[in-house]
């Protein structure tokens, strides 16, 4: 059976990436090095950060054009807003969407230095 579990970014500075995200997420990568690092969330869910100048075979490293975002689910909209003010105010991430009621729930969206997008998301039911 085929399963997906990790998802990998490329970014220009693996060190300092991996920082941001140790701040982000309260947790410290598994693997940590100058080409790769990976963080292990406690879902099992895995994030990879690949040096975007040793990645295999090798990426466009001019174009810096988002083409997606990873979505972090929490359990309601106070996280949500936590989350937010914690983020915002606290790490190398530039807001690009303040908390908002969207189609699909409750959220907000932040860039991290490498341009992709973070979304963190209280999933509403439909009535």
């Amino acid at each position: 059976m085929l399963s997906a579990d990790i998802s990998i970014l490329y970014v220009s500075n693996v060190i300092k990436s991996a920082d941001v995200y140790t701040g982000l997420f309260g947790i410290k990568p598994v693997e940590k090095s100058p080409t790769f690092a990976l963080f292990v969330f406690e879902n099992g869910f895995k994030l990879g950060l690949w040096s975007c100048y040793t990645v295999e075979p090798g990426v466009n490293q001019i174009a810096n054009i988002p083409s997606g975002e990873i979505v972090f689910t929490v359990q309601n909209k106070p996280e949500v807003d936590a989350l937010y003010q914690t983020w915002g105010t606290q790490h190398q991430v530039a807001v690009i969407q303040k908390p908002a009621k969207l189609d699909f729930g409750y959220s907000f969206a932040v860039l991290d230095p490498d341009g992709h997008r973070l979304r963190v998301c209280f999933l509403e039911e439909e009535a």
